[in-house]
């Protein structure tokens, strides 16, 4: 089976991403798989710029195909915060529940109508020889000032999906594998993995 390594260390993503390819043969292992290498700085401006950073750097030390994805939340009434400071919006070392409490904070005096936000996504996927493909997806929602539901990770909690009356950390996985930002950028180059590793 051919292998692809996913250039992060979050079991949420990778549980996520092992799901949306478990039907084209191929073994998504994590950088758990490579201790030594330290974790890639995150200081591009767009999500583009830090997913083909990543990729490229883990597929520079390991010489395996990577795939990266950088993605976030964009909420309108923060003006697009916290985009790509996401991971650490609370600062550091990341916390979802210390990200989530500075987001509820920030938007507590905001009505529902105004909450309006969507999770992006890019994904990129690198050779060896430097070949980059890149895909995005999102998925708009509305912020909820309280948490629902125990699935996901990150903001899931509070992004509440209208048509489906579910947050992200509600929704049976197999649905939010669908709708998400995730899911729409990684179908987007599912063909291409299958391409590029076989």
């Amino acid at each position: 089976m051919k292998r692809l390594l996913l250039a992060t260390r979050n079991k949420g993503k990778l549980r996520e991403i092992q799901a949306l390819l478990s039907d084209i043969g191929v073994e998504v292992v994590s950088l758990d798989d490579y201790p030594a290498i330290p974790e890639i700085p995150e200081e591009g401006r767009t999500f583009a710029e830090n997913a083909i950073f990543k990729a490229s750097e883990v597929a520079r030390l390991t010489g395996e195909i990577t795939l990266a994805d950088d993605s976030g939340l964009d909420v309108d009434a923060l003006g697009g915060e916290p985009g790509v400071h996401s991971a650490r919006f609370a600062g550091e070392p990341k916390n979802d529940e210390a990200n989530n409490t500075k987001l509820i904070a920030l938007l507590e005096d905001v009505p529902p109508a105004h909450r309006t936000a969507r999770f992006r996504c890019v994904i990129a996927l690198v050779t060896p020889d430097r070949e980059v493909h890149t895909a995005e997806g999102a998925c708009e929602g509305v912020i909820m000032l309280k948490p629902r539901g125990d699935n996901g990770f990150g903001y899931d909690p509070l992004f509440y999906v209208p048509e489906y009356d579910q947050t992200f950390a509600e929704l049976p996985m197999d649905i939010k594998n669908r709708i998400s930002h995730r899911g729409q950028a990684l179908a987007k180059v599912k063909d291409l993995v299958r391409q590029v590793l076989t």
